[in-house]
């Protein structure tokens, strides 16, 4: 047992560095594209969940700009290894970026999916402080979608721990224009309500949202 985590060190290692030669070469896109489909096919060969999801992980996060369709492929097999290897620090790490990348460039009834596990991944394991960044996503995706105070009672939660508006550049947008649309006024008010809300009622009141998003969605077909 011992020399096969030994190996899949060994071999993890050689992801690693397969990963950022690819990243390296990054400029010529098909090239970059070989090196990571071989480090895919290596993960695979060995046959352990943890390697391939993380490499393809580190696949799916070096091409999210340059090819992220295959980046949302490879992102989207990511979380259901983590869910079935039992993996739930895995599971809950990816399917933020799942989210990041579905929201901008995936289906939109998919990232609602997305963040729901993501957000009750972190509060089932107590993880607030990594809490704000799925429910940063989520008032993006409600203020593109035109469900304004609902993303703007969201964003005011979201946008208290600093460091998702800078893992998230495009919160700071939505509330720039969530003011715009129903002014500051309102939007303080909102805020000051997500601030009396308990960790849970928030949750509750996101899944709330995200089920009448959903909905709005599937009748509009």
């Amino acid at each position: 047992m011992g020399g096969r985590r030994g190996r899949d060190r060994v071999a993890l290692a050689a992801h690693d560095d397969a990963l950022r030669e690819a990243v390296e070469v990054c400029g010529s896109t098909d090239e970059a594209m070989v090196t990571a489909n071989g480090l895919i096919d290596a993960a695979e060969a060995i046959g352990n969940p943890w390697v391939l999801a993380y490499a393809l992980f580190a696949w799916g996060y070096a091409f999210r700009d340059t090819n992220p369709d295959s980046a949302l492929d490879a992102l989207r097999r990511v979380v259901p290894i983590a869910q079935d290897s039992g993996n739930r620090f895995y599971e809950t790490q990816f399917s933020y970026w799942l989210c990041v990348l579905e929201a901008e460039h995936g289906d939109p009834i998919a990232t609602l999916d997305s963040l729901a596990v993501a957000i009750r991944n972190n509060h089932e394991t107590g993880n607030v402080g990594m809490l704000h960044n799925p429910l940063a996503i989520l008032a993006v995706v409600l203020e593109s979608l035109g469900r304004y105070e609902p993303a703007a009672t969201i964003a005011g939660f979201a946008a208290v721990n600093p460091m998702a508006p800078t893992t998230l550049p495009e919160l700071g947008a939505a509330i720039t224009h969530l003011r715009e649309v129903l002014g500051d006024q309102t939007c303080g008010s909102l805020a000051r309500k997500a601030e009396t809300m308990t960790i849970a009622e928030l949750v509750m009141y996101a899944y709330d949202q995200i089920d009448r998003a959903r909905t709005e969605l599937e009748r509009q077909g």
